[in-house]
Formats: C-alpha cells, structure tokens, sequence
C-alpha cells in the first residue's frame, strides 16, 4: 500500500467517529449475550474490543503528552477519574435499596464483598478468588460486570509508569518493551485457558496483551497515520463479528482464540480511514450515538439484568429481557448526559469537588460493603437471628464434617457407615448426623472416591471390606452409573448394603422468599428444573428401588414443585443446591429416617 492512501499528518488527537461506532459494536453483543440471546453467543468479546480501544486511546494520549512535554500523573488520573468514577459509584449506589429488599444474606454477603473489591477496583481479583464449586452463579451478580474496569484500572495504574521508564530508551525500544510483555501475555493466556480458567479470564496477566496490541496501534497511527483499505477494514469488521456470532461459552477464553476480535480491532484501528465504508458504517449517526453512552450502558445492563433474575421466581422471559434491554439504553443516555458529561466538565466540577465526592462515595460504599461482609449478608433483615444461625446456613455448615475424613474405620463400633460424595456427600453426612443417634456407629467420609475407585483402588477397597452400610451421595450425570451395578453385587457379596442418595436442586432462584413476610414463608415452593427431573429419571433407570433414597420425590408435590422452606420458614438451601442445617434436618426426618438405612444403621 502507497503511503498516498493514508491520511497524512493525522493528528495524534483527532477525533475518529469509527472509534465510536466500534465502542458500539463492543456493548451490544456484551449486553444482548447477558440477556441469554443465542445468535449474540460470542457477546462476551465486545469486552476485549473495549481493552483493545482503551489500550489505543490512551497510549495515544499518553504519548502526545510525553512528547510535547506537557505529562502530568496528576493530571492523567483526574481525567480517568471524571471518566470513570462518577457513573461508576451512581450505579452501585442505585444498586444497594434493592439488593437490601430483594437478596438474601448470603447474596447480599456476596454483593458487599464486590461492592468493596469494585469500589478498589478489584473486582477481577475477588473473582479470581471466589469463583468455583461453592460460587453464587454469576447472573445473580449485579456488580459482576466491573470485572474488566478493574483490569483497565490496573493498566492505567502500570502503564503510565512503564512508558515514562521505557521512554529514556527512545521510542523504538519502548514499542519493543511493549511487543515483549504482551508476547509474554498473550503465553501466559494461552497457558491459562487450560490450565487455571478462572484466573486466565480474570486478571490483567492473562488480559494485559490486548491493551498492549491497542498500544502498539497507537504507535503505528501516530507515525503513518490512519490508512484507507476497504480490504484489511473489511477483514477487521469480519473477524470481530465472527468471534461473537461463532464462539460460546466453550471457546477456551482469552488465549489464541482471543486473537481474532483483538487483530480485528487492530486492522480497524490501522485501516478504517474515513474514505473506506466500513468507516462510513461505524460513524453512522446511530452507531457513534451507542459510543459515546456505551460506557454508561455497559455499567447498566448487568444490574438490571441481575434484579429481574433475583426478583422472579423462574428465569425472566425473553420479552422482559427485550424491555430490560431498551431501558439500559434510556438509562445510559440519562447517565451520559446528568452524570458523566457534567462530572468531565472542569467548569463544572472542580478537581476539589471531585476528589471529595470520589473520596466520600469510597468511603461510604467500602464501609457498607464491609458490613454486609461482617454481619453475613445482614441477616437479621430476613430472618430472625434467635431462630435462623447463620453459620447453619452457609457453606461453613457443609464443611463441618471433614473430622470424618479418615483413611480407614479405626474403632470397635458395632456399625461401620461409609458415606462417599463431594459435596452431596458432606449435605448427606449432616442429615445422618441431623437424624440418628451415631454412638454405636463409626462414620468415615470420602470425596475422593466414587463408585468405581471404590472397587478398584487399595484403599477404597479395604475400605468397602469392613463397611457395614455405604452411602454414595453425589450429583450423578446421566453417564455416572458404570460402576453402580458391579457396587451393588459387591455389597451383597460382603454382606452390607449399600444406598444411593439422589440428587437435589431447589429451583432457579430462592432471593424472592427475602421479601415473602416471614409469617407466610413456612412450606414455600420453587418449580423444580427440568434437567434435575431427567436427572432422577435417569437414575431411577439406572439404580435398583431397593438401593435408591430419593430426595426429590419426598420434596417434589405433583405440581413439580419443590419444597424450599420448613414449616418454620427457614431455608432448605441457600444457595440452591446444597443444605443448610435446616434442609439437613428435614431430609434426614422425611427422607433417610423412613428407609432401610434406619434398619442398617441400627447396632448389629
């Protein structure tokens, strides 16, 4: 390409309307793939378009100031302050009267923690630490989206400091220094995606290369200016669009994968001149209109999104999800104009007044969040505290049995009882504790073992051998029964028995019992989901009726609903699957007591 076909002596500021445009490329995917839409299944990479933009702009900033020797740090993180606070602590500030009347406390516990971590611009980390098995699935995080802010906010906390090291070295080996570290990156986010995806899709380490492709853009434009070639433009457009209609949650994400919306970016950054069409599509009047409140829209949907969830009993439909959709847009607009342009205005809002209303908003969000924390979600807005524990609610409950993890029976009982299972298993060990007297009964717990392990490994089988009655309570899929057949044989064999407890699930959402007065909570129902239902059936299928205690047909009425509460409104579960001490009592008294178990647990 003839450098006749770049916009010569582009300013390193000028406005790019296509930059807009491609802001609106980025939060509609995002938004429509949070309200569940299937075509938009890639959504998720209009956050790294974000980083790619954000990387370009502000190294394009940051290197103007440097050479004309006008660079400030004060400066520079007063403006990202005016950009970035103001909207940001509205929201959250929006979010708390209604994750006070409609969470419970262990949401509400979870919601103070991100409010802290976001308000320090941590978010991505909390995640890092707190996803996993025992985490609050993410569409009931309301703050879950503030993820990437924390990402940005650490670049622009690093990076400022690394050019103004780099630059002693002359601009050539600082474009080096930035191509090394994200080489090193995008390695580490390869890596990652496999091996630690949690953490991969997280933290700046796995996301730093984006930023820095977006930089390394900047470099280019800044000395050949912004070129016109339909051709790579296209390319560009092409790839972004692909990556949101073609990947899903499946994709191993970011890694190599993320290379294609990110070189996408990149070619539009470097190619999409103002006399090319994709250019002309992007700057439409619609397209720039999207842009410039993106960021706006981008802090709304998550929220409005998350409260239906917690507010409906089953999953909102796809026309809430339609009308939440234009409102997020309403209210961004709202929030562009009342909000984040008055607040970017120094005639306006002073750099005084704005520290003191960063300061103070800080402050007062970090100390509501540490309360939620401490009192465990403010348990007493819900339930009272001389009835309801709350660490008989929370996953401190669950984990209470691991005294019973040993690696063989060590006592004279007269009954050996075995119980194998994660999880399940541990809900499973405190309903037997719940219900029977254990004195003359020696009680070992397993999670590393199952079905097969138990026939197969040293231990397992040693184990088995002197087990009087085993118990595996696990979250069986439809593929988890090989072993079950050859278990059961095996137990008539040695003359124990053996029980399989079934699965559990307590519906889609339990925050509406939160605001249900408590005098009409006792015996509440959730409907019960459709994959838990074939769940049982498959197990049914496949376990004798003899061997099998079911869970779900002691709960379940003939309306496939769910019992979710006791007779004295306390939770069965509080997060939707495993038991409180509550659920632990209940399925112990109308489930394991009416078996054969109570026969088999009795003193030989």
């Amino acid at each position: 390409m003839s450098r006749a076909n770049a916009i010569q002596g582009t300013p390193a500021l000028k406005y790019r309307a296509e930059i807009d445009g491609l802001r609106a490329l980025a939060v509609v995917p995002v938004i429509l793939f949070h309200a569940g839409f299937e075509w938009f299944s890639g959504g998720f990479v209009g956050v790294d378009v974000f980083f790619v933009i954000s990387g370009y702009l502000i190294t394009t900033i940051l290197v103007d100031d440097i050479e004309k020797r006008r660079f400030s740090i004060v400066s520079f993180y007063e403006r990202r302050a005016r950009r970035i606070f103001p909207a940001l602590f509205f929201m959250m500030l929006a979010c708390i009267p209604f994750a006070w009347m409609w969470m419970l406390p262990d949401p509400m516990e979870n919601f103070g923690q991100s409010v802290v971590a976001t308000t320090l611009f941590a978010n991505n980390i909390l995640l890092m630490i707190t996803t996993g098995y025992w985490d609050l699935a993410s569409e009931f995080k309301p703050l879950l989206h503030t993820w990437s802010l924390g990402v940005e906010e650490q670049y622009y906390v690093v990076f400022p400091l690394l050019l103004l090291l780099g630059w002693r070295f002359g601009k050539k080996a600082m474009v080096g220094i930035i191509a090394a570290l994200a080489v090193v990156s995008l390695a580490v986010s390869e890596l990652g995606s496999s091996r630690f995806p949690d953490a991969n899709f997280y933290l700046i380490t796995s996301r730093a290369w984006e930023l820095f492709a977006g930089s390394m853009a900047a470099f280019v434009v800044q000395k050949y200016g912004v070129r016109n070639h339909n051709g790579w433009a296209s390319l560009g457009l092409l790839a972004i669009v692909f990556a949101i209609l073609a990947y899903d949650s499946s994709t191993p994400f970011p890694g190599l994968y993320a290379l294609v919306p990110v070189l996408g970016v990149v070619l539009l950054v470097l190619f999409a001149g103002e006399q090319t069409w994709v250019a002309r599509l992007l700057s439409l009047r619609l397209m720039v209109g999207i842009g410039l409140i993106s960021y706006s829209a981008y802090l709304w949907h998550q929220p409005l999104f998350s409260f239906a969830r917690i507010y409906m009993v089953q999953e909102p439909g796809r026309g809430l999800f339609i009308v939440l959709t234009l409102a997020t847009f309403m209210l961004a607009w709202l929030s562009w104009k009342f909000i984040e342009n008055p607040f970017r205005n120094k005639s306006r809002v002073s750099a005084r007044w704005l520290w003191g209303f960063v300061f103070i908003a800080s402050f007062g969000l970090v100390v509501f969040g540490l309360a939620a924390h401490k009192t465990h979600g403010f348990v007493s807005r819900v339930f009272d505290q001389q009835s309801v524990a709350p660490e008989d609610m929370y996953i401190a409950y669950n984990e209470r049995n691991f005294k019973f993890k040993q690696a063989a029976f060590i006592s004279a009982a007269p009954v050996k009882l075995l119980i194998i299972g994660n999880s399940f298993g541990r809900d499973i060990v405190n309903a037997v504790r719940e219900t029977y007297d254990l004195t003359a009964v020696e009680l070992v717990y397993r999670d590393d073992l199952d079905d097969c392990s138990l026939m197969r490994s040293d231990q397992g089988k040693a184990l088995f051998a002197e087990a009087d009655v085993v118990l595996f309570a696990s979250n069986y899929g439809v593929d988890d029964y090989a072993c079950t057949p050859k278990v059961i044989g095996r137990a008539a064999g040695l003359g124990s028995q053996v029980f399989f407890v079934g699965s559990k699930q307590f519906g889609h959402n339990l925050n509406w019992v939160a605001r249900t007065p408590p005098q009409e909570r006792a015996w509440l129902r959730n409907p019960i989901l459709e994959d838990v239902l074939e769940q049982e059936r498959v197990a049914r299928e496949r376990i004798p009726a003899s061997h099998y205690l079911s869970i779900i047909d002691v709960l379940m009425d003939s309306e496939h609903r769910i019992l979710i509460t006791d007779g004295q409104g306390r939770l069965m579960s509080a997060d939707r699957v495993h038991l409180t001490k509550y659920g632990a009592i209940h399925v112990g008294r109308e489930v394991l007591r009416p078996s054969a178990l109570t026969a088999a647990l009795a003193a030989q």
